[in-house]
């Protein structure tokens, strides 16, 4: 599956294609903007599809810039698993990696350019008082104590902030707006505080950090952003994006554009709950391959084509909705169906004997890697007296829809020769522990030469050259489209979304590269997992199934 070859339109791209027509812009600047808090997830990379995507089709640039300004909750590790997923995902920035720690100097000489034009005040209040402040959405807010403080006053103490003369959550630098305006966020918000921790790019350079509000925008300007693309809840915040850029001497003024998030079925993209879900051993890691993080669809076999796909599916709008998991599922399918090699895998294993079958006798059959892709060519399976196969395909007894092995009727095995059950042997359970099995040998590769049809095909490994692997079926992490809420988000969870089982697969599969995605015919889609699967130990993932049972099922309970 190669991503959509058409050019998209959406109210952004028609945004931009009447500025370059009206000459207000000449070339597009946009930005990727992350906060390096925790690794990027599928919502991610709508944003990232959109600004770089957009960034290339007007032969623009697209920026690369770490909302870094709470090292509180920042580290080295998400900045560098952030470059490694844009990239990942077929996208490079323009030039070096941005910081907004960069501008620290000049988001300092800003913050005081307002103090000096009465537009901003140091408040001593506490958290909550300043809370209270704030009124409500039908109340407006109180004017603090502090608002009126002289402006060399104002600048003294913010010099003593910035010296480190104040302990954290003593005081804050408030922007001077409107406490009565309808917007919250105008209502005099903190663009400074004061937190005494050592950045990860600044050393402990300083001990009072910019809020995100007051960051970003000047950001934008001193990068010369034409369009800042940003999810629907800094609507409202554009006002004070606007205010910003008015009241403070810089030349660039970017425009923000707001576009609906991504909300995804049977998972969640607050960083905040993924996070949880880390620390309280939900999952083993932010790569785990049930997580809806970049790195954990990567690992659990999604490709970078299948995701940009996905974005390019969903399209770009201002409408709030929640996009059904099957459609990110289609992607890949429709992906892998058209470019991953197939193999032969077998998970829950019962043996057949082929008594005809010499004892002593190994042949190598040869099977193509695609059935519709010469190109991708053939590899060799080794057969052998003794097979596994599925334990699901067989039966002592079946009507006439089951088209897999049964007692005394015959079935194709995989690029192999036709079988007929004849005996079964059992434990003392009264579990069946191996099919005797005769094979007509006549049958390699075509229907028998007596004109019988055998409508049944199944797939198998010889047990001779059969390897060992650990199976890892991964499913969706919650077992509800909409997980509940923060008390009770582990109830949600999905108690069969991780089931390992040990099965055995055909030897090719031994030279399979990590990542790399396969067929198991007839089984679904999976991978090698490119962290456990070392050495002589193979572990593969379950990226997707042949089929989408889910929607079976919730037809079902409808």
């Amino acid at each position: 599956m190669a991503d959509s070859g058409t050019r998209p339109t959406n109210f952004i791209r028609k945004i931009i294609d009447e500025d370059l027509a009206t000459g207000k812009h000449s070339q597009v600047h946009t930005r990727f903007p992350p906060e390096p808090n925790g690794y990027l997830h599928i919502g991610h990379a709508k944003s990232i599809v959109l600004n770089f995507g957009i960034a290339k089709d007007y032969q623009g640039t697209c920026n690369l810039r770490f909302d870094d300004t709470n090292p509180l909750k920042e580290s080295i590790e998400y900045v560098s698993a952030i470059k490694e997923d844009v990239r990942w995902l077929g996208y490079d920035w323009q030039g070096e990696p941005r910081y907004s720690s960069n501008y620290f100097e000049a988001l300092h000489g800003f913050a005081i350019e307002l103090i000096e034009k009465g537009l901003a005040y140091v408040d001593f209040s506490s958290q909550d008082d300043i809370r209270a402040m704030r009124g409500t959405l039908t109340e407006p807010g109180s004017n603090s104590p502090y608002r009126d403080t002289d402006v060399a006053v104002n600048l003294a103490e913010f010099a003593k902030m910035t010296a480190g003369e104040y302990k954290e959550g003593e005081c804050s630098l408030r922007a001077k707006i409107d406490m009565a305006s309808p917007f919250m966020c105008m209502r005099d918000p903190v663009i400074y505080r004061v937190r005494h921790v050592e950045h990860h790019q600044t050393g402990n350079r300083w001990c009072v950090y910019p809020m995100y509000d007051f960051t970003h925008c000047i950001s934008d300007a001193l990068e010369g952003i034409t369009h800042s693309l940003c999810t629907l809840e800094f609507q409202d915040n554009r006002r004070l994006y606007d205010w910003i850029l008015d009241n403070i001497s810089i030349p660039c003024h970017p425009q923000q554009i707001e576009f609906s998030r991504l909300n995804l079925e049977y998972t969640v993209m607050s960083k905040r709950k993924l996070n949880d879900l880390v620390v309280e051993g939900h999952v083993s890691g932010w790569d785990d391959p049930r997580m809806p993080t970049i790195a954990g669809l990567r690992r659990r076999g999604y490709t970078p084509s299948s995701i940009r796909e996905f974005a390019h599916r969903i399209g770009v709008t201002k409408m709030d909705n929640r996009v059904e998991m099957s459609l990110l599922e289609s992607c890949i399918r429709d992906d892998l169906n058209d470019n991953a090699p197939r193999a032969m895998a077998v998970l829950e294993p019962v043996k057949v004997v082929i008594e005809n079958y010499p004892e002593d006798k190994h042949e190598m059959l040869s099977a193509p890697n695609h059935p519709n892709r010469e190109d991708m060519g053939v590899r060799e399976l080794p057969f052998s007296r003794v097979l596994y196969i599925e334990r699901e395909d067989f039966r002592e007894e079946a009507n006439k829809k089951f088209k897999r092995l049964v007692l005394g009727k015959e079935v194709r095995l995989r690029n192999a020769y036709v079988i007929k059950a004849e005996r079964v042997e059992k434990n003392a359970a009264g579990e069946i522990e191996t099919i005797y099995c005769q094979y007509d040998p006549e049958t390699l590769g075509k229907d028998p030469a007596d004109g019988r049809k055998v409508k049944g095909v199944i797939h198998w490994v010889s047990v001779p050259h059969a390897i060992p692997a650990e199976i890892r079926l991964y499913d969706r992490l919650f077992k509800e489209a909409t997980p509940a809420g923060d008390e009770s988000l582990s109830d949600s969870l999905n108690p069969e979304s991780l089931v390992v089982i040990e099965g055995y697969v055909e030897p090719s599969l031994m030279d399979a590269r990590v990542e790399q995605g396969f067929q198991f015919e007839r089984v679904g889609y999976f991978c090698r997992d490119n962290k456990d699967s070392v050495g002589d130990k193979l572990v593969f993932n379950r990226t997707v199934g042949l089929r989408d049972s889910w929607a079976k099922m919730e037809a079902q309970d409808n």
